[in-house]
């Protein structure tokens, strides 16, 4: 790549990123719709050009959307850039783990212990071997690390002699609640950028980039302004607040989101749009009004979640042998329903690397397609992410998004000012207005009669009539679908093959499917009975022994006394249909091969306990 190659469509506050030597210590503050993604990729080529091994480069970033988008744009580039692994920080320090570990079963652990036992081996020298071939690191979305990732992060920057290139925005820095201790949380915003500088001194160059790319009107400009006084570590948190919420008020007044004209807007074709909420709950409570509307909509789901794609399942239908080539999938990936625009020889490439596949022979076995399914170990890349035109997130959940137009709700008063910190309050609201790039609007949460409270047992929101402590409805969740078992063998009767071809072809992300109790006998002693799934009056799938237990926790009036199972449980909608791996056993006995694989609904929303006569009540 030439001189002239390396600098087109970059401005200076870019190109002054993309050129640094090597061994640098960059750190750049970038504010949203910067370019940040796109500075990074160039800077990527430019260290490859300048002589760096692309083994040589390590990647690292919050969220596994962060990982697609750079993987999405790496892997379109003709240099040998296309081989730069990126990585999460918590799969970074998994394989770290699972290398020097082997026998530590990583990966039942959980994601703090991992990333704690990652930092202690690099602070100890354990990971000194492992991490010798790095000489540059780039770390994306620096303003989120706190607590254990920001200690690892330190730890690798500086126990290495390598150059980095780290890149954040403390305007939106808001995953300070994943500290638990309030005073602790307040000692942690900003704490990486302080402590880099601390220790780097001199050897640091900082750097910005201001120059807004995203948006495209001044009607999605609203928030913009407030990032300089955000970024301050000696801002007026209140005043910070005040300003931001004023600025959302300026904005336009969508109006209900149940009438006809928010149906035509919603529903236009070609336009991206989310409505983006303070809480999960809120999310929950919009998608539910969007529903009762006939208006389709998908609910953006957490992070942590690793949805296995559809067609992964159909290749274990349709493909009878264990090896798989390029060329047979080739052949067969128009029956496997492949996401739009996929290009089957990138997404069998994938497979090759997940699976460890045979360099040499360049074969996929399906037998390890099984295995890395099992343990959860497909790339990113690979995870099933729907796109739809209308998006319904929590702020939160919307980081690192962007999108035509964004409705932003935002809860009442009292809800708002009750949390301590306002600093942090006034950032959430700055990311969620800086998702647009055409328009932001704001909304007035729909009001759904009865308040929205978070289980802390399970992180499930709930809708209770507090006076009686009746839950009136819960929020689905991923897991509540039974996946050990093919559906049709458990609790009720279905040709399994037929089954499998009838969720393949006729359930669709966004149909609404009820919980039907199949009886009255609960299955342990503190679980209730099980709940069909049905769509279109027949069965799909069975709840799992998660879902009854959490049945069991909210199906009575007051602790202790008598539960009243409901009879049924409506509003729920199908997320997606996913592929799971479970007994390989029971799989062949059903007639679905000795893949152990297959597929089921994968639920969410929020579903309404519904009783009638002769609800079944059983002791608690």
């Amino acid at each position: 790549m030439n001189d002239a190659d390396r600098t087109r469509f970059l401005t200076p506050e870019q190109q002054a990123v993309v050129s640094r030597p090597a061994d640098a210590m960059t750190l750049v503050t970038a504010g949203p719709g910067t370019g940040k993604t796109h500075t990074l990729i160039r800077r990527l080529d430019t260290l490859v050009s300048d002589g760096l091994n692309a083994g040589e480069i390590l990647v690292l970033t919050f969220s596994r959307a962060a990982v697609r988008e750079l993987r999405r744009k790496i892997v379109d580039r003709d240099s040998a850039i296309r081989f730069i692994r990126a990585h999460t920080f918590d799969a970074w320090a998994l394989e770290l783990l699972t290398t020097l570990d082997s026998e530590g079963a990583w990966v039942g652990h959980s994601f703090e212990e991992r990333i704690r036992k990652a930092t202690e081996m690099i602070e100890e020298g354990d990971a000194d071997e492992y991490c010798d071939g790095i000489r540059h690191v780039a770390v994306d979305e620096v303003q989120d690390l706190v607590g254990a990732r920001r200690r690892m992060v330190e730890a690798l920057l500086q126990r290495f002699d390598c150059g980095f290139t780290v890149v954040g925005d403390p305007a939106q820095a808001i995953y300070g609640f994943q500290i638990e201790n309030p005073a602790e949380r307040a000692t942690e915003t900003g704490r990486f950028f302080l402590n880099l500088t601390t220790f780097f001194g001199d050897k640091l160059t900082k750097l910005e980039l201001t120059q807004n790319f995203r948006a495209r009107r001044e009607t999605a400009e609203y928030a913009l302004p407030f990032g300089p006084s955000l970024r301050s570590y000696t801002e007026d948190a209140d005043m910070s607040l005040r300003n931001i919420t004023g600025a959302l008020h300026a904005a336009t007044n969508f109006g209900p989101l149940d009438d006809e004209y928010a149906r035509a807007v919603l529903s236009q074709p070609g336009t991206t749009t989310a409505i983006l909420c303070r809480t999960n709950g809120q999310a929950l409570v919009v998608a539910e009004s969007l529903s009762s509307a006939g208006i389709a909509h998908r609910l953006q789901r957490s992070a942590a979640e690793r949805v296995v794609p559809m067609w992964i399942g159909r290749l274990f239908t349709v493909h009878k042998e264990n090896i798989l080539s390029l060329s047979s999938f080739e052949n067969i990936s128009a029956s496997l329903a492949l996401p739009d625009k996929a290009d089957p020889e990138m997404l069998w490439r994938l497979l090759l690397r997940a699976t460890g596949g045979n360099t040499r022979n360049r074969v996929v076995r399906l037998t390890d397609l099984r295995r890395v399914v099992g343990q959860k170990k497909l790339p990113d890349e690979l995870l099933d992410e729907p796109d739809t035109p209308l998006t319904v997130s929590s702020y939160h959940r919307s980081k690192g998004l962007e999108f035509d137009r964004v409705l932003v709700a935002r809860p009442a008063g009292k809800q708002a000012h009750d949390r301590n910190d306002a600093a942090e309050e006034a950032r959430m609201l700055y990311v969620a207005m800086t998702r647009a790039r055409d328009l932001v609007m704001r909304i007035d949460t729909p009001d759904n009669g009865a308040p929205m409270k978070k289980d802390h047992s399970d992180g499930r929101w709930l809708r209770r009539r507090w006076h009686t402590r009746q839950c009136l409805a819960f929020e689905a969740d991923g897991a509540d679908v039974a996946r050990v078992l093919p559906p049709g063998t458990e609790d009720f009767v279905d040709d399994p093959p037929s089954l499998q071809e009838y969720l393949a072809d006729k359930v669709h992300p966004g149909d609404e499917v009820v919980l039907v109790r199949a009886h009255d006998l609960p299955l342990g002693q503190r679980e209730s009975p099980p709940y069909l799934v049905m769509h279109a009056d027949r069965p799909v799938a069975t709840t799992s022994k998660q879902f009854r237990e959490v049945m069991h926790r909210n199906a009575r009036r007051r602790v202790g006394e008598v539960h009243s199972w409901p009879k049924k449980i409506t509003g729920i909608r199908v997320d997606t249909i996913e592929t799971v791996a479970g007994s390989e056993a029971a799989g062949a006995a059903a007639g679905l091969g000795r893949g152990g694989v297959w597929l089921i609904p994968r639920l969410g929303g929020l579903g309404n306990m519904v009783h009638g006569p002769g609800s079944a009540r059983g002791e608690s």
